[in-house]
Order: structure tokens, then sequence, then C-alpha cells
């Protein structure tokens, strides 16, 4: 495990991962902006998630912070041809008014999930929880949104979430993480599971559950804690390495 993090945990891990995106930026609330997007949009094809989502800051004229802050009528109506999957107009268009609403009251994105946690919180369980409900709290929130901000609540694995909040709090100085929020402590992050990297964790008897939700990422992620209790989630990159590349 050791030896796979480290082989992927590299900055030629970037080109081809959806990481890419928020790379492209160097003023932190355009990252935020940048790898929330990314994130969100991170499933199916990764050659078509990356284009979509350049694509995506291309429509925001490659400033997604003064754009989310400033946009008007005409600069808004750019966004309704976009489209990824279920991802449609109605979501992009209720992301930036979200985004708008928090950037005018807070100066970064961190504020958005670190608000709802605890003191003695060990994961960042409440920080998910508290995020769903933060973004969905005007009544004017579409329904059909929903599905694309994932809640332990709704015993979600939260796996974009959790790779958005990789992204942004670990800071091992690798190149691929940013390491910009230094509210959330990389020990508290639960590591993304999807289908493939509970394929890797059954093979390696770091999951029992059957079902791959929420209890199983924290099952995953008790695992990953016994190989290293600062930083579990820098086994993302093994078990993903496993299996999306080397199909193990």
């Amino acid at each position: 495990m050791n030896r796979k993090a480290d082989e992927y945990n590299h900055p030629s891990f970037i080109t081809g991962d959806p990481v890419c995106i928020p790379h492209a930026f160097t003023k932190k609330q355009d990252i935020e902006i940048a790898a929330l997007f990314a994130a969100i949009l991170a499933w199916g094809n990764r050659t078509t998630i990356i284009a979509k989502s350049k694509f995506l800051m291309q429509l925001m004229d490659n400033a997604p912070h003064d754009f989310c802050l400033h946009a008007g009528e005409r600069e808004l109506k750019r966004l309704l041809v976009f489209k990824h999957r279920t991802f449609n107009a109605t979501d992009i268009l209720y992301f930036v008014e979200f985004l708008k609403y928090h950037y005018t009251h807070h100066a970064s994105l961190e504020a958005a999930f670190t608000q709802w946690m605890l003191p003695e919180d060990s994961t960042i369980e409440n920080a998910l929880r508290g995020f769903h409900h933060y973004f969905f709290s005007p009544e004017d929130a579409p329904a059909r949104t929903r599905k694309h901000i994932a809640s332990p609540e709704k015993k979600s694995t939260c796996k974009r979430l959790n790779m958005f909040l990789r992204w942004m709090v670990r800071n091992d100085n690798r190149g691929v993480d940013f390491g910009l929020w230094k509210n959330i402590s990389p020990a508290q992050l639960i590591c993304p599971i999807d289908v493939h990297v509970a394929r890797v964790a059954k093979r390696f008897n770091m999951v029992t559950r059957h079902q791959t939700d929420w209890l199983a990422a924290l099952e995953l992620t008790e695992h990953l804690r016994q190989l290293c209790a600062n930083d579990p989630v820098k086994y993302d990159f093994a078990l993903f390495g496993l299996g999306v590349v080397e199909k193990f």
C-alpha cells in the first residue's frame, strides 16, 4: 500500500485526472470552485469528465470566482448549453447562485464545511451533513439538484465530496493535493470509495460490508488509519491506482 501510494501520488498523476482542472488556477477561490465542479462532475469516463470540466471553466471565462460573484443575465445564459450526464443547466445555475451567496459572506469555501464541525469530531461526517443542509437551505433550491450533493444522512459514500475534501485538505508537498484548508485535519478525512476501490479493499480484507455505502467508507478508512493514523486517505492513491489503472 505504501509503495503504490508513493507511485501514484506524483505530479504525473495530475494530467489524466479531474484534479488537473483546479491545477489550472492560482487564486485560492478559483481553485476551490474549479475543484468542486470537477469533483461533482467526476463520474463516467475520465477523459470526458476533464473535457466537460474544462468547457465549463471556459463558459466562466476561466475566472470562476469572479464569474460566480458578478455574472449578469447575459453571462449566465451561456451556461444553458452545459450538460454532463444528468447534470444540466438547472443544476449549474443553482450551483452558481449558491457560490455567489457563500462567497459574498465568506472568503473561502472551507467555511461551508467547517462551520458545522464540533471540536470532538474524529471525521468529517458533520461537515458533510452540514454542507448538504447549507447548500439546499434556500427555499427555491431545485429538487432535481439534490442528487448531485451527497450526504451521509442518505447512506451515500459521498465519494465525490470526499475526493474534493482530499484535494483541499491534504498537504504532503507531492504536488497533487493542494492543502489549502487548515481547519480540517487530514486525519479526519474519509477515503473516497466506489466499486473499483471497494473491490481492491475487499481483496485486502479492509472492507467486509457487502454494500458500498457510507458505513463501508467508514470501515475502509478505519483500516487505513491502522496504516497511517495521521493521513489515512493518502492510500486513496494506492486503491485508485490498483483498481482503476491496474484493474487489480
